[in-house]
């Protein structure tokens, strides 16, 4: 995520040489590719965090930024 970034609520995802920018409550690919299997984990992930990016994503687009870490997929 990036500070007073553009709505719909998202995140940028990178595998490799690859990117994509995720859309925090459908979990699609909005922009860019990752190969369907990265894709996947990254949606399971979205899914199960949901809440916290949503709460991030908000953080991030006030004048005074705030966020929490958010735990990886394991």
């Amino acid at each position: 995520m990036f500070f007073l970034d553009h709505a719909p609520p998202h995140f940028h995802a990178e595998y490799g040489n690859y990117k994509a920018v995720i859309d925090i409550r459908t979990q699609e690919v909005t922009e860019g590719y990752l190969p369907p299997k990265q894709l996947k984990l990254v949606q399971a992930w979205a899914i199960i965090h949901e809440k916290e990016l949503l709460e991030n994503f908000e953080g991030l687009n006030k004048e005074k930024p705030t966020w929490n870490k958010i735990e990886p997929l394991v």
